[in-house]
């Protein structure tokens, strides 16, 4: 038997962090907006429609931000809001189906093919979602419909802020080859940047390229590519995604080489990881530190324990060890991190995640198994 088309649509909430914001606090209505920390050495985590006008983006360095918008106002974040509204918005969700997939607080997949509520199509759906968020939590929120998450995804773009796009199956395709290489989800700026030098530059581009050019140039992604460019994902909503790791990290107000600082620094770090450890039940046996220097260099340390770690002070220990291996520092360090990796048991990702992105999924040669159906928009 044929499978029936899958009904998938990505919700995206519109600049998330700087909407609830501006809700919570009229008088910042109107006005670009970062929520981050201005100082000299902070990073904007968020930035409203008014600021990305200007060119104003997340993870931009403050004083880059400032250079281009000088009126910009600073906000520091409120997370325990922003999880709060996100739970407002995935009870939403679950009123249409159970096969919710989280990618962060902002956005998730929906899978509504059985049509729980018996709505005439998935941009009804979609639509109703969108309405009910925006009576509920006085937020906006823009949607993707399609037959694939690949897709689903592209779109949800299309209309931002405030509205919805729609690819039916027998448009996918077209949909694809018509954008820039670097709109797609999972190409990053180093596969970019490779794709590019080999003349690939839209998604025509890519789908004149043969199966075998593509697994030799990117090797076990060559098939994601060549699937992608044909308008082709298999991958289901899976509401048990597993999180694969759980971070924090710090940028210094100064550059630090006192090994003082950087400690303290590396125990907070470790400190923030523990408390998701103990709010979730997590237990892993990697531990990872990063260092970024004065010029922006990287260095990471690893080490994997033979079994989980099981308290706060061998995850201190460890990562002290870690970040003492880089010493004496070859400059001054601006950033520390610390991440558990290695999960002993699968730890779902849930309304905490917090990351502002997160590693693509594997991805599956494809089998192409979908049939049409109607009625599908």
């Amino acid at each position: 038997m044929e499978s029936p088309t899958r009904k998938i649509i990505h919700i995206d909430m519109d600049a998330f962090y700087a909407s609830v914001e501006q809700r919570d606090d009229p008088s910042l209505k109107g006005k670009p907006l970062a929520v981050g920390h201005g100082a000299r050495r902070g990073v904007v985590a968020a930035a409203s429609y008014e600021a990305r006008r200007f060119g104003v983006r997340s993870a931009m360095p403050s004083t880059t931000a400032l250079r281009l918008c000088p009126q910009l106002v600073f906000v520091p974040p409120r997370f325990e809001v922003y999880r709060a509204v996100s739970r407002q918005i995935h009870a939403i969700f679950a009123d249409y189906t159970d096969l919710i997939e989280p990618l962060s607080l902002d956005e998730a997949y929906l899978d509504v093919t059985a049509n729980r509520r018996g709505l005439a199509s998935a941009t009804d759906t979609a639509k109703e979602i969108r309405a009910r968020i925006l009576a509920e939590t006085g937020l906006t929120a823009s949607a993707g419909i399609s037959y694939n998450k690949f897709i689903a995804k592209l779109a949800s773009d299309q209309k931002k802020p405030n509205g919805q796009f729609v690819v039916a199956p027998e448009r996918g395709e077209a949909f694809v080859r018509s954008l820039p290489i670097g709109r797609f989800y999972g190409v990053g700026a180093v596969t970019e940047a490779k794709m590019k030098r080999l003349g690939i530059h839209t998604g025509e581009d890519l789908h004149r390229q043969s199966l075998e050019f593509l697994v030799a140039q990117f090797g076990k992604s060559g098939p994601w590519f060549h699937g992608i460019a044909r308008g082709q994902d298999p991958r289901l909503v899976n509401p048990d995604r597993v999180r694969k790791s759980s971070g924090s990290e710090t940028t210094f107000d100064q550059d630090h080489v006192a090994p003082g600082p950087i400690e303290a620094g590396v125990l907070e770090m470790a400190d923030d990881v523990w408390a998701w450890c103990e709010k979730t039940g997590a237990r892993a046996r990697t531990v990872t530190v990063k260092v970024k220097w004065a010029d922006f260099q990287q260095t990471t340390r690893s080490r994997s324990l033979p079994a989980a770690i099981a308290d706060q002070e061998t995850l201190r220990a460890v990562s002290l060890a870690l970040v003492r291996s880089v010493y004496p520092p070859r400059c001054g360090i601006r950033l520390v991190g610390v991440t558990l990796s290695n999960f002993d048991q699968a730890v779902a990702l849930k309304d905490e995640q917090l990351g502002l992105a997160l590693d693509a999924a594997p991805v599956p040669a494809f089998v192409p198994d979908l049939a049409r159906a109607p009625q599908y928009a």
